[in-house]
Formats: C-alpha cells, structure tokens, sequence
C-alpha cells in the first residue's frame, strides 16, 4: 500500500482505539507509538505558459464546442474534474461573470453516473471569471439548446452544463479519454485533466496571489495544503520578489 493509504488506515483504527479509551474499554491507544511511512511529494507536472496557449489555440480550432467550452473551465478555474461535471446553467451568472460550485458529478460501478456534495464545505465557491469564458459559454449554452429542442423529452441531462449528444450527463471518464486521443492527434504532451488545476495554481501564485487566495480559488479546507502542494512554486515567487527589491535597491543606490 501507499504511504498514504497506511496513513489513512491508521487514522481510522486510531479514531477507533480513541473512543475505545474514552469509554474505558482500553487504557490507551496504541496507534500512537505507530511509525507511519513518509509521503513523498513528487513535483508536479505543469505545463507550461507557451504549452497551454497552444493547447487554447489548437482547442479553438480543432474541438467541439463542448469540450472548449470544458477545458478552458478548467484552466480559468482550477475546478477539479467532477465539480466541472457538476456545473449547471443556473451556477452560471453571465452579468456577474462568476461561477458557482455547488456540486459534484461522480461516477462508481455500482451506482453509475451520480451527484454527490463537493469533496470539502470549502470546495462549495463562487469564483469570478474572464469575460472571455463567458463568451464561449455563450455559443454553448446556444448550442446545447438546439440539442435539447431536437431531442425534447429524450433530454435526460435536466440543467446540466456538459452532456452528451443525446442529453446524457457526461461521463467522468469521457473527457479525459477525448483529452488523451487530442493531445496525441496534435502531437501535444499529455498531462491530464489535473494538470490544468496545478496550471492554475501556478498561474495564480506567478502573478502575486497569496496563500489564502490560491486555497480559496483551489477550494482546498486548509491553507496548509495549498503550502504542501505548491511549495516549490511559492518559494520560486518569494525568490523572484527579493530579487525585485534588490534590483531596485542597487537601481537607486547607483543613480543616488
């Protein structure tokens, strides 16, 4: 098993021995003299500022309006994949310029397609977009329209915002898979759905964003999280700021 997962396991039994000791059962818990195995935080893979305008441009040209319409979503705002699938058209305020996460679209074998609550209360956001997603949204929500009134009361997809073709609500696994075949047919690095969410990130903390605002954007419950998964790109950006100041020091000390 993964470190994390003996970690999670531990912290199940753990709970358990705790209440065990509450009510007297035992005398104390085990689970703390326990050696848990160290997580290895890998860099992630991101892509990089020339790979995503190209992917943009490359999705402009190429793609269905339903899929621009999901991975430029995905880039803007870092929502992981099943709050994406979530969406619907009344989470869309197109005066406001702002989305609204309320949900999650999951997937399993034993219940299929589901809506489930988003992974934390903090996921639950409201995020302020560029107007330019908001035009694409604009021809797709024109587009999808037109789908329903073909299909009428075959439409299953109620206010979903990315469904099949015959109203269905998309399947988790469907634009990964349609990412995968795309990156491959225009020859593009294949990093997937995630990636766009650590782009994002990146993005964000690249252009002066603090801690707080990336966890809120990301919909992380703990700032601590934002640090643990981000460091290197935080401290990337606490070293570009001291340079700045010591550049513009040495600029006036030397005009001075």
């Amino acid at each position: 098993m993964s470190a994390k997962t003996i970690r999670n396991y531990v912290a199940f039994v753990s709970s358990v021995l705790s209440y065990a000791v509450k009510m007297g059962m035992i005398r104390d818990n085990p689970c703390s003299r326990v050696t848990l195995p160290p997580i290895e935080q890998k860099e992630k893979e991101v892509y990089t500022l020339e790979e995503a305008q190209h992917f943009l441009d490359t999705l402009e040209q190429q793609a269905p309006l339903r899929y621009q319409a999901f991975f430029v979503l995905a880039m803007y705002s870092g929502l992981r994949r099943g709050e994406l699938l979530g969406l619907e058209w009344p989470d869309v305020d197109f005066d406001g310029h702002i989305v609204t996460v309320r949900r999650s679209s999951l997937y399993t074998k034993e219940k299929g397609i589901f809506t489930d609550t988003t992974k934390t209360k903090q996921s639950q956001r409201t995020l302020k977009l560029p107007d330019s997603v908001f035009s694409l949204l604009r021809k797709y929500r024109m587009e999808q329209s037109q789908e329903r009134l073909v299909l009428g009361d075959r439409w299953r997809a109620g206010e979903r915002l990315f469904t099949t073709g015959e109203g269905k609500p998309l399947h988790p696994s469907a634009p990964y898979r349609w990412l995968e075949k795309f990156c491959k047919e225009t020859d593009q690095r294949f990093l997937g759905i995630h990636a766009f969410r650590h782009l994002n990130a990146s993005l964000l903390i690249e252009g002066g964003a603090d801690v707080r605002t990336v966890s809120a954007m990301l919909g992380h419950s703990q700032t601590s999280t934002t640090l643990n998964l981000y460091a290197h790109s935080f401290a990337e950006a606490q070293a570009r700021a001291g340079e700045a100041v010591a550049n513009l020091l040495e600029t006036r000390k030397r005009s001075g």
